[in-house]
């Protein structure tokens, strides 16, 4: 049987994927003062066992100020990268590959936690112990009414938040990541610079296409000549903000090209992330695969690697996907909360086998035996 798009592996520099299917980067909100814990070793652990080819673990702040809550991972000191160490040996000892998230919340950074609320810290939020702190941004506009105002950054803030995302580069090395991603998306600060509705700067980062795209690509360069030639470099983007006077898709094919030369190998197409209803996009009407035409346009627009992620979550249609040329990779973020083993059902889908060979060994020898007991009793598997 012909091995299914969805499993055959995928070459990356010097990384080599398993299998096409992603884990996406997926804030949980349950660190301290930007330390990992035991729950993220368990969280992120349970995917690579699950067979996941690629464990992003979630958005992980280069500064303190970047943080978009107080329970928010972060890498600017090496506390953060020696907790965050034993997660990646983990996700690769199960034969996946580790890749961090890199980002900075900008306007949208000192909010609540998503499940206290997602919105601006409130009185109850400090009572609690939370604390709020001052947001940086593009230009002094809040992102909603009743949000923090972010200050204006200076050139020296913009060399500050670029040496950031450099050292964090370097510490996800040391820690043992195989590769990064800049979080380029969702209204946080790279983005804010990209869109005309946070960015309104009438200096040479401000106004044209070009300014606008000016600081983030300053970020992506540096982390990309501050990376081993060997590992790759992803980003993330919004295609299009859904918002009119907004960042629109031609805006993201002319930002795809600049990425790919200055050498990230991967864009990781998402969408929205403008709008007060909803952190990311959670505001739209939203259907299966529904940014997968971003990936696909991109892709055969720009010749770039892409990422597909958003509402997909049956085997049948990331096979699908792959096969048409919509996109290299498949992300999936709520979907593997659900089932943390879905890349192992949906193997047994698309390839069915007539054992559990290809499940992890602990798992493999208990389930043939459960699925003996299953047939003998005339039951179906």
């Amino acid at each position: 049987m012909k091995t299914p798009a969805l499993f055959s592996p995928l070459s990356l520099r010097d990384v080599t994927l398993p299998n096409r299917i992603v884990v996406s980067p997926m804030c949980m909100y349950s660190a301290r003062d930007g330390v990992a814990d035991d729950f993220h070793l368990a969280h992120y652990g349970k995917f690579a066992i699950g067979g996941a080819g690629l464990v992003f673990v979630e958005a992980t702040g280069v500064t303190a100020q970047g943080r978009i809550t107080n329970g928010c991972l972060g890498l600017w000191n090496d506390e953060q990268a020696q907790a965050l160490a034993p997660i990646a040996a983990l996700i690769k000892q199960q034969g996946s590959v580790a890749g961090i998230q890199l980002g900075h919340g900008g306007r949208k950074a000192s909010t609540q936690r998503a499940f206290d609320g997602s919105g601006p810290l409130g009185d109850a939020d400090i009572a609690r112990g939370e604390k709020r702190w001052q947001v940086i941004g593009p230009s002094p506009i809040a992102f909603a009414p009743g949000w923090l105002t972010p200050r204006e950054m200076t050139r020296a803030d913009m060399d500050d938040v670029r040496d950031a995302f450099v050292r964090a580069a370097g510490r996800a090395v040391a820690a043992g990541f195989q590769l990064v991603e800049l979080h380029m998306a969702h209204g946080y600060l790279l983005q804010s610079f990209l869109t005309p509705l946070a960015n309104q700067r009438r200096d040479g980062y401000g106004g044209a296409l070009e300014n606008r795209m000016r600081f983030p690509l300053e970020v992506a360069e540096a982390v990309r000549r501050s990376l081993p030639d060997g590992m790759p470099l992803f980003a993330r983007i919004s295609a299009v903000d859904w918002v009119e006077g907004g960042w629109q898709m031609p805006d993201s094919i002319v930002l795809a090209r600049a990425l790919q030369r200055i050498g990230v190998d991967v864009v990781d197409c998402s969408s929205g992330g403008n709008l007060a209803q909803g952190a990311t996009n959670s505001n739209l009407a939203r259907g299966p695969a529904f940014q997968a035409p971003f990936a696909r346009e991109i892709r055969s627009a720009v010749g770039i690697k892409t990422q597909a992620v958003g509402l997909i979550r049956d085997a049948a249609l990331a096979e699908k996907l792959l096969a048409e040329g919509s996109a290299d990779l498949i992300a999936l973020g709520r979907q593997m909360l659900y089932d943390p083993f879905w890349v192992l059902h949906a193997r047994r889908e698309l390839a069915p086998l007539d054992d559990f060979a290809d499940w992890p060994a602990p798992y493999g020898w208990w389930l043939e035996k459960w699925a003996r007991g299953l047939a003998g009793a005339g039951e179906r598997v």
